[in-house]
C-alpha cells in the first residue's frame, strides 16, 4: 500500500471504521494536519494522510489502539517515520506488543508528532461546538464560542483539555492561536463533516 495515496488510505479507513462520527474525526484531523503542514512548509500529503489514518483501528481494536493499527500498517510497508508519529499520539505503550519498541510510549520529538497530538482532541471539541450551535454550522463557530464551551467540563467530556493544553504547549503556539488555526482548517473543509 502506498502511504502517499490518499484514496488507498481512505479505503483502509472505511474498511476498519463503520462509525460516521469516527470517520469525520479522522477527516477533521487530516484537515488540521494539512493546515499546519502548509503553515510550516512541510509535506502536506504526508501530514494529511497521517491525520486521516491515525485512528483507523480504534473502532475494531480499542484496547490495542494504536498498536494493532501500527502492526497492520507496518505489514503494508508504511515507513517508520509515519508509524512513529501515530505511535507518539498515544500517551502509553502496549506491554503486550509483539514488537518491543511498541511497549513503551514514544516521545513526541518531531514537529509532525507534536502537531498530531495537539490537533487530535481539539478537532472533536470544535465539531461538538458546531453541533450545539442553532445553525449546526462550523461557519457560525468562532474562537469565543470554543473558549466558552472549553470551560464547561461537562461539555464534550471526551475531548481531553489537558491533552490539548499539553500538546499546544509542546508545539509552542499560544492556545488561542492554535484553536483558531484548527477552527480555520475545519471551516475550510466543512463539507466533509456536513457542518
Amino acid at each position: 500500500m502506498d502511504y502517499r495515496n490518499r484514496d488507498e488510505i481512505w479505503n483502509l479507513v472505511c474498511e476498519y471504521t463503520e462509525s460516521e462520527q469516527l470517520r469525520k474525526h479522522m477527516l477533521a484531523v487530516e484537515a488540521a494536519m494539512k493546515f499546519y503542514a502548509r503553515k510550516y512548509g512541510e509535506d502536506e500529503i504526508f501530514w494529511g494522510n497521517l491525520g486521516l489514518v491515525h485512528d483507523f483501528d480504534y473502532e475494531k481494536f480499542p484496547e490495542r489502539h494504536p498498536f494493532h493499527g501500527l502492526e497492520l500498517l507496518a505489514e503494508k510497508g508504511f515507513p517508520e517515520e509515519f508509524l512513529y508519529a501515530i505511535r507518539a499520539h498515544a500517551d502509553y505503550g502496549d506491554p503486550n506488543a509483539r514488537q518491543e519498541k511498541y511497549r513503551e510510549p514514544a516521545p513526541r520529538v518531531r514537529l509532525v508528532d507534536k502537531v498530531l497530538y495537539a490537533v487530535d482532541e481539539l478537532t472533536g471539541l470544535i465539531i461538538a461546538v458546531a453541533y450545539v450551535r442553532p445553525s449546526k454550522k462550523l461557519a457560525d463557530v468562532d474562537l469565543q464560542a470554543v473558549k466558552k464551551k472549553w470551560k464547561d467540563k461537562a461539555f464534550a467530556r471526551g475531548a481531553k483539555r489537558e491533552d490539548i493544553e499539553r500538546g499546544t504547549q509542546a508545539l509552542g503556539v499560544p492556545l488561542d492561536e492554535h484553536i483558531q488555526n484548527v477552527l480555520t482548517a475545519l471551516q475550510e473543509t466543512h463539507e466533509q463533516y456536513g457542518l
